[in-house]
């Protein structure tokens, strides 16, 4: 979950290197620290908090060079520290380390070097693999990075660079992501594509167990055990300023409002208005393979989790194929009962995440047929899938998802009117509204938006609570899941999700004015059920708060405020009803002061487990 930058070039290093880091912040750090080579010394500088911290100390005191690495810190051996920042250095400070991961084994390796005389600094894992180039070091820095990470155990992406062997950068992979840029004379290695965009658009992704070496002339790829590699180039389609904030406060709101066309776009192209035919060739499920699907199983953490249990609902109503849902950090210890009939759908926004990638690699080895749904072309879940569907949000900087999980449900929908065609049951009568209400989302999602207002006026008056109960049922029950994680994400207040028919089996005994309900009550066929649900709160002097239809008359008489979104196929309902929830967490963040990008303890990208 930490964030690697690193440059070659011609350039001063520094200021590519924090600005990489800046687009890096998303992932969640505490420290941050960069590294440079000048007049044969390396130069680090480090602080303990946030970028800003760093700009400023190199402001103080600059440093130059032209090869450099960059480093945000996410502790996991070691408290937060200027000490345990990276980049960290080996006994003689001739070479540096970064690095992503954790190193399993690190206790043993670092007895054992200190048995040998070296002498440690800090608390952290890390500080093993400086010291274990070191100690393998002969003159060839990638042989020597070659040879320690043969005896680390883990997962970690490194980067490391050394006066002893200058103008080149080594770096290796075995979990966590690892990117390498192809500039015009200059080269990159990050964690991700964010920093590298505003470079250059051609980039390698490293697969596990190799290794790429930066140096003036170009960069050379090779496995851990020194076979020269051939790797494809690929072209990223993301623009730079699609990073940027556009004037929204925070990246979150701005991509809360992006929503509309990142469902436009990951639509675009699948659909066929006219015959009203759904094409998802490009994921190489065929409709004669599709129609032998007999169970859909679905592995995903977090946001797309929900978004997963949504997909459920989409499936099972329109292809009539059972699903079950898992969440991937358990699902990898269950017993993995697969038949060849079974698709398994694993969802991951960022095509990196640890438990998913797990997950993925088990179903891949019980014969599984496997189908990654990410954002992240040509990441390591996709790549390692069999099929992949890919959405088109583009980079997703806030940490808690938004857009990302408009994107996954359009992606779901997709797949459940595959589905269902290959299967026969899109009759036209049924499936033709289906799909121009599909298609009529993103404006109704804009009518939505140009209300937001009343989500901020809606949010001062809830700021007094500290607790909140969301319920949904059918498809609104994931979206109450949702809306609970997003506020308990941004804004650190409690917020429990449930489905309404579970609020007598417990959560009803939270039930007093002091804890509000937040109800997903769209007009589909638990709407009446819901209606109980809600006088029963009321009757226990509950404040609700619902999301209704707009067309609906009968909600005011049971809830206290009412949101409206435009009415719409029931089974479409979460793409509506989620953004004012989205909203409302938003606002109550912002007013509370919480950092809305960047939550504590939070990362953007669990890389590992």
């Amino acid at each position: 979950m930490c964030g690697i930058i690193g440059y070659l070039g011609s350039k001063n290093a520094v200021p590519v290197l924090l600005d990489g880091l800046k687009k890096l912040e998303y992932r969640g750090y505490d420290s941050a620290g960069v590294a440079v080579i000048r007049d044969n010394k390396i130069q680090v500088r480090r602080v303990k908090g946030k970028i800003r911290d760093l700009v400023e100390s190199l402001k103080a005191s600059p440093l130059e060079g032209s090869c450099g690495l960059g480093h945000t810190r996410w502790a996991t051996h070691g408290r937060p520290s200027e000490e345990n920042a990276h980049p960290h250095r080996d006994c003689s400070g001739t070479l540096v380390v970064v690095h992503n991961g954790i190193i399993e084994n690190y206790l043993p390796l670092k007895e054992e070097l200190i048995r040998e005389g070296h002498v440690f600094r800090t608390e952290t894992d890390t500080e093993v693999i400086a010291h274990l180039i070191e100690k393998h070091f002969k003159g060839s820095l990638e042989e020597a990075v070659m040879m320690a990470i043969r005896e680390l155990e883990g997962a970690y992406a490194v980067a490391a660079m050394s006066v002893r062997d200058p103008d080149k950068i080594v770096a290796a992979k075995t979990g966590p992501p690892a990117v390498v840029g192809l500039g015009e004379g200059e080269f990159f290695i990050s964690s991700d594509i964010n920093p590298i965009l505003g470079y250059t658009p051609r980039v390698v992704f490293l697969e596990d167990n190799e290794m790429a070496v930066l140096e003036r002339q170009g960069v050379r790829f090779l496995d851990f055990q020194g076979t020269p590699l051939s790797k494809t180039v690929d072209h990223l389609s993301w623009n730079p300023i699609m990073i940027e904030k556009k004037g929204f406060k925070h990246f979150m709101l701005k991509e809360i409002f992006e929503q509309p066309q990142v469902i436009r776009d990951t639509l675009e192209g699948r659909i066929s208005q006219g015959s009203g035919k759904v094409y998802l060739d490009e994921t190489g499920l065929s409709p004669r393979a599709t129609k032998s699907i007999e169970r859909v199983l679905i592995i995903a953490c977090g946001t797309s989790y929900h978004a997963g249990l949504a997909g459920k609902y989409f499936i099972e109503s329109l292809a009539q194929v059972p699903v079950s849902v898992e969440y991937a950090s358990e699902y990898r210890y269950h017993d993995l009962l697969l038949d060849p009939r079974t698709l398994v759908v694993v969802i991951s926004q960022s095509g990196e995440t640890a438990d998913t990638l797990a997950a993925l690699r088990a179903i891949k080895k019980a014969g599984g047929l496997t189908l990654a749904i990410s954002n992240v072309v040509n990441s390591t879940i996709p790549r390692e899938a069999e099929r992949a569907l890919y959405t088109h949000a583009g980079p997703e900087i806030g940490v808690a998802a938004t857009k990302t999980f408009s994107a996954q449900l359009a992606a779901l929908a997709l797949l459940a009117l595959y589905l269902a065609q290959a299967k026969g049951r899109s009759d036209e009568g049924t499936f033709s509204p289906l799909i121009q209400d599909l298609l009529r989302v993103p404006h109704k999602l804009e009518r939505i938006l140009t209300e937001a207002r009343r989500l901020e006026d809606l949010a001062q008056r809830f700021l007094a609570f500290s607790h909140f109960l969301y319920l949904g049922r059918w498809v609104s029950f994931p979206v109450a899941l949702e809306g609970a994680l997003k506020l308990k994400e941004i804004s650190y207040l409690h917020a429990e999700g449930y489905a309404g028919g579970e609020m007598k089996h417990g959560p009803i005994a939270l039930i007093d004015e002091d804890m509000p309900t937040l109800a997903v009550v769209p007009k589909d066929r638990a709407y009446e059920k819901m209606l109980s649900n809600i006088s029963e709160i009321k009757a226990r002097s509950g404040h609700i708060l619902a999301l209704a239809f707009e067309d609906d008359t009968e909600i005011v008489n049971y809830a206290d405020e009412v949101i409206r979104v435009p009415a719409c196929s029931p089974l479409w309902s979460p793409f509506l009803t989620v953004v004012p929830l989205q909203l409302f967490a938003y606002h109550i963040a912002a007013k509370r002061g919480a950092d809305v990008d960047q939550p504590r303890n939070l990362a953007k990208s669990v890389t590992v487990e």
